[in-house]
């Protein structure tokens, strides 16, 4: 939809992706999804190269990156993002079902506002995904513009 910046859901899991896309579905939300499948293709569309080059410009509203993804991995996609001062406002939820306590650690300190164990039960996984699709798509509020802010700005923990 036009005017609304898109949701970016970076998943290699086609099932969850799927799945997620319901969720946002039910919702009603009027932001566009964008489904990518690894990490080398979030650069891509973020910098608007390869397959994405010409595409309307524009930030996401938010990136929901899998940690762990062939190709590229989300915690190497939330290294770029938050050291290159263009992406660094764009809010970072990374999404693992995996509870390693180094990963988590590693993400908050380069900068992720989130950080969210998807659960294995099928509608505790809905429901987060719609907390998720809620809270970053209709309340967060971020800057209009790329603005210089230090990495880990503005960091929560959902999980």
């Amino acid at each position: 939809m036009k005017g609304l910046n898109a949701i970016v859901l970076v998943e290699d899991n086609p099932y969850d992706a799927e799945l997620a896309l319901a969720t946002f579905t039910e919702l009603n939300l009027a932001n566009d999804v964008i489904v990518l499948s690894d990490g080398v293709e979030a650069l891509e569309y973020l910098y608007c190269r390869g397959a994405y080059q010409g595409r309307e410009g524009g930030h996401p509203a938010v990136v929901l990156l899998d940690v762990k993804m062939p190709k590229m991995s989300g915690v190497e996609v939330l290294r770029v993002m938050k050291n290159d001062e263009d992406f660094r406002t764009i809010p970072v939820v990374m999404l693992t079902s995996s509870r390693e306590e180094r990963d988590l650690v590693e993400c908050y300190r380069m900068g992720t506002n989130a950080y969210v164990v998807k659960p294995v039960d099928f509608q505790q996984f809905v429901q987060a995904m719609k907390h998720l699709g809620a809270f970053w798509a209709l309340v967060n509020e971020r800057p209009r513009r790329s603005h210089s802010l230090p990495a880990g700005h503005a960091t929560e923990r959902l999980s």
